[in-house]
This record gives structure tokens, sequence and C-alpha cells, in this order.
């Protein structure tokens, strides 16, 4: 959802709970839908930044390879990813 939809979400809720005289329309309750819409809101932003803060830590294991004639050998269950760039001016 994100941060702008869930901002969105409690902003719209927050309107048909607060900002509303009449709060029936028909059979619904114009602020309980603003309720539902504020919690709704609520919990995607916890999550939203929840899974932001999940994702910046990152666990960075260096094991130095050990080289045999020019070739490079992996720890044990492990492969090697080898990186080259490509310098552009």
């Amino acid at each position: 959802m994100g941060i702008g939809g869930s901002i969105l979400l409690i902003v719209v809720g927050a309107i048909l709970t607060f900002g509303l005289d009449d709060t029936d329309l028909g059979p619904f309750n114009l602020d309980t839908i603003g309720w539902i819409l504020q919690l709704a809101g609520l919990v995607g932003l916890l999550l939203t930044l929840y899974f932001w803060n999940s994702r910046r830590r990152t666990v960075v294991r260096q094991v130095p390879p050990t080289a045999v004639g020019g070739t490079v050998i992996p720890p044990a269950g492990e492969e090697v990813i080898e990186e080259r760039r490509r310098r552009t001016y």
C-alpha cells in the first residue's frame, strides 16, 4: 500500500468521521466507515514502516576465498559470485 496510500486512507476516514454532520447514508453509518478506514490506514502505515526497517538490516559476511593457482575456491556449500565493472569515460 505504501505510505501515501496509508495517509490517504487516514485522511478520508477522518473526513468521513469528523467532517460530516449527516452520519447515515442509507444502511451505512459514515462514522463507522471512517473509523474503519482510519484503522486500515494506520495498520498499512505501520506495516510499511516495519518492512522498510527490516530491509535496512542486512548481514554481510566476508569469507576470504582460498586461491589455488589463480582459481578461487569458495567455502564449502557456497558458490562464487563474480562481479566485473566496465569503466566508461
